[in-house]
């Protein structure tokens, strides 16, 4: 697939979520303000060099990087999501160049990115496994990925009324699958964690604490 698929809008029909994405749009102001801003500037810290950011929705992360961040290749598959994060990208911190592409197929070459963003993306991706391949494809050996994400509850009751609720959530939201054991997959993509902090968050009022996890973790070099 060349870069004109990538980015034609045929390619991404089938991840337009326009009610979902103006949904998530409303709520992410006051996830930020909750706490997801400083997750976020955590996750980005210490980033330096070229960076692809996955599914970068509003562009709430664009104000955060790190100055020694010299480019970030910002990637929105959702129209609405992505002409909020082009409007932001002009002020950004640092340079960012926002365009339509999903994670499953990154408009990059191989080995040119120092670090892939991650941020409450994986749980929406069809094939983890995948996109995960995919990321060490685009990050030169010894890279990181940087990941914020909500997993599967590490309660047995509340793990199962995730399970439960993920295929109608599916549908409702853009994707998101709420039991997703996320480390577990970054790992067993060959990836080796630095480190990692999970907690949970409430990402609204009067809603109960999710499980995110947050960290690093270095990519050896693309799959063999």
């Amino acid at each position: 697939m060349d870069d004109a698929d990538l980015t034609s809008g045929a390619a991404l029909k089938h991840l337009q979520h326009p009610r979902f994405a103006r949904a998530y749009a409303r709520a992410v102001e006051q996830m930020n303000r909750r706490g997801a801003t400083e997750h976020r500037r955590r996750m980005l810290a210490g980033l330096h060099g070229t960076v692809i950011e996955m599914g970068a929705g509003d562009g709430s992360a664009f104000a955060l990087y790190p100055p020694a961040v010299t480019h970030v290749l910002a990637l929105e598959p959702d129209d609405y999501l992505r002409s909020l994060a082009l409007n932001r990208a002009a002020d950004a911190s640092v340079p960012v160049t926002v365009r339509p592409a999903a994670a499953e197929r990154i408009p990059a070459d191989d080995g040119s990115a120092d670090a892939v963003v991650a941020s409450l993306v994986l749980c929406s991706v069809a094939n983890q496994a995948a996109v995960l391949a995919e990321i060490r494809r685009v990050l030169r050996p010894g890279g990181t990925l940087a990941y914020y994400e909500h997993v599967r509850s590490g309660r047995p009751v509340l793990a199962a009324v995730e399970d439960l609720l993920t295929p109608a959530w599916q549908r409702l939201a853009g994707g998101c699958h709420p039991n997703r054991d996320t480390l577990g997959a970054i790992t067993a993509a060959g990836f080796t964690i630095r480190e990692n902090r999970r907690f949970g968050f409430a990402v609204q009022a009067m809603t109960p604490p999710v499980a995110h996890i947050l960290g690093h973790a270095t990519s050896p070099g693309p799959p063999g």
